[in-house]
């Protein structure tokens, strides 16, 4: 659970399959800022082993996020000091939305798609606004996922899944180094629990099983006993764990 280098290759693909618009160094901390829209591009993670954060650099750090009108925030991954957590807590930073980083084995039992799940190497606005749509509250922000999205360097797909020519399903998969990234699983408010979801996903797979993925992975909040069992029955496995520190008093859709 604590490999170091798991997490840190992780956490790059992480970072390359979900861009921000802003990329800021601090002595090992990568800080992120894409106008708000979700903590993991709008966030500060540690990427070296036993990365310290002392009261100087919170401040630093803090400062940057307050400019960019975002809640500053800490995405603490494992791989920082044992000490850093608790001097985020002392200076009264709230724990929030613990998270698992889940990964699968590909096998070459995963490589078929569902041929009523269209993949697309491109998004298209149509892809955005359904997709954010059926996510409402704070990802209902369909230009803000299409300015992420668009900034994609590694292959991508797209996948869309329709019924009697209604789209009721979306999700985003990309490809970097072995792994498929899964991302932006969604599926119409009306329709979930029927395992519309679950088509979505292993069609991702199948089509990263076909650009030479061996391992799949996702993230799903550690509160979402739904989706985790979902993915345990798919074989994911929980490879690490994070959680985040946020500052209080402010409101924001960080």
């Amino acid at each position: 659970m604590n490999d170091h280098s798991l997490i840190i290759g992780l956490e790059s693909r992480l970072v390359n399959a979900w861009p921000s618009f802003d990329y800021q160094i601090y002595d090992g901390w990568v800080l992120r800022l894409a106008d708000g829209y979700s903590k993991r591009a709008n966030s500060a993670t540690p990427f070296r082993p036993g990365v310290s954060l002392d009261d100087e650099l919170i401040d630093y750090m803090v400062a940057r996020f307050v400019e960019a009108n975002v809640r500053p925030t800490f995405r603490l991954n494992g791989v920082e000091a044992s000490d850093v957590d608790d001097r985020l807590k002392q200076r009264g930073f709230k724990e929030i939305e613990a998270t698992h980083v889940l990964t699968a084995p590909i096998s070459s039992e995963d490589c078929e798609r569902d041929p009523e799940v269209a993949l697309d190497p491109q998004v298209s606005k149509r892809w955005v606004r359904e997709a954010a749509g059926s996510y409402g509250g704070d990802k209902a922000d369909d230009e803000t996922l299409m300015r992420i999205v668009s900034r994609i360097r590694q292959k991508a797909a797209f996948a869309t899944l329709s019924l009697d020519d209604r789209p009721v399903a979306w999700g985003l998969g990309v490809v970097e180094r072995g792994y498929i990234g899964l991302y932006d699983i969604v599926v119409a408010p009306d329709l979930r629990g029927i395992g519309l979801g679950r088509r979505v996903v292993s069609s991702l797979i199948a089509w990263g099983c076909e650009q030479g993925a061996h391992t799949a992975y996702l993230q799903v909040r550690e509160e979402n006993e739904i989706a985790r069992s979902l993915y345990g029955a798919l074989g994911f496995s929980t490879a690490y764990r994070y959680t985040h520190r946020v500052m209080p008093g402010r409101s924001s859709s960080a």
